[in-house]
């Protein structure tokens, strides 16, 4: 492992308008060719989180997918954020993870927002997902999986060399401000409970049906400290992650070898290569 950089697109997202929304993040990420290995966007960030976006969910042969592979390709770096996206299995809040090489692997978030009739719309995602990107083992997670912290459990495996199945864990939101203290806390949960830094996007503004989003995107580190924070504005921020120091953390504290054994019914861990 070496140092990872993360860059977090905290951004206004405009209000189901995906090619107005690709021209707005092109636009915010475009300065960051060559300084940053992972641009995190935030979730539904082509339409805002709507139900009603679903009659406009592309396919994976559509623009939003092909845009994100031409940006990573452009920016050299890997690139993440959730789209509404349409299958023969139904409709998935699906997060894409796309590398400059032309991959794209994804996972389709498991927990629904029944609170918003997300569950009425949207089919459910299954799959536990871990990517590896740059020799750091990364969770992909949407929004409300942040409130249900077993399916985000670190898993320590002594046949594996004694490694966690993850280093870091990304969740891209749409998460309302009346709700901000929630969001801050519980990102700093799950990365003191995982022995993993985490990093949480948010985007801002107020979107169609009235709700307003603070933001507060940030990146965590090990021990729940943060590296980086946002405010309630548009912002573009970058933060590296030590690997020597999240290694030395687990080795002087591994609590996860002390964790308890479990099965989450219906998921599974999948892996992927660079």
């Amino acid at each position: 492992m070496h140092d990872l950089r993360v860059s977090i697109i905290q951004g206004e997202t405009r209000w189901h308008d995906p090619a107005a929304n690709r021209a707005h993040y092109g636009a915010l990420i475009a300065p960051l060719h060559g300084s940053t290995d992972l641009i995190v966007l935030p979730e539904t960030f082509t339409s805002g989180f709507s139900n009603d976006a679903i009659g406009s969910a592309e396919g994976m042969d559509g623009a939003t997918v092909a845009w994100l592979r031409e940006q990573a390709a452009k920016l050299d770096a890997a690139i993440t954020g959730s789209v509404q996206l349409r299958t023969d299995a139904g409709v998935f809040n699906r997060m894409l993870f796309a590398t400059p090489d032309g991959g794209m692997a994804w996972y389709d978030k498991r927990h629904l927002f029944s609170f918003a009739s997300e569950h009425e719309r949207y089919a459910p995602g299954h799959q536990r997902v871990v990517v590896t990107w740059r020799g750091w083992r990364i969770l992909l997670q949407v929004c409300y999986d942040l409130r249900f912290p077993v399916f985000a459990r670190n898993r320590f495996d002594p046949a594996q060399a004694g490694q966690a199945d993850y280093d870091l864990a990304v969740y891209v939101a749409n998460w309302p401000s009346a709700r901000a203290y929630p969001w801050k806390t519980l990102l700093r949960a799950r990365a003191i409970e995982n022995l993993s830094f985490v990093v949480g996007v948010n985007r801002v503004g107020t979107d169609g049906n009235g709700l307003h989003y603070s933001g507060d995107s940030a990146v965590i580190d090990f021990l729940g400290h943060p590296l980086s924070e946002c405010m309630d504005e548009e912002v573009v921020a970058t933060a590296t992650l030590q690997a020597t120091e999240l290694l030395a953390h687990r080795e002087r504290f591994p609590a996860l070898r002390d964790a308890d054994g479990f099965a989450v019914l219906r998921g599974e861990t999948i892996a992927t290569g660079d």
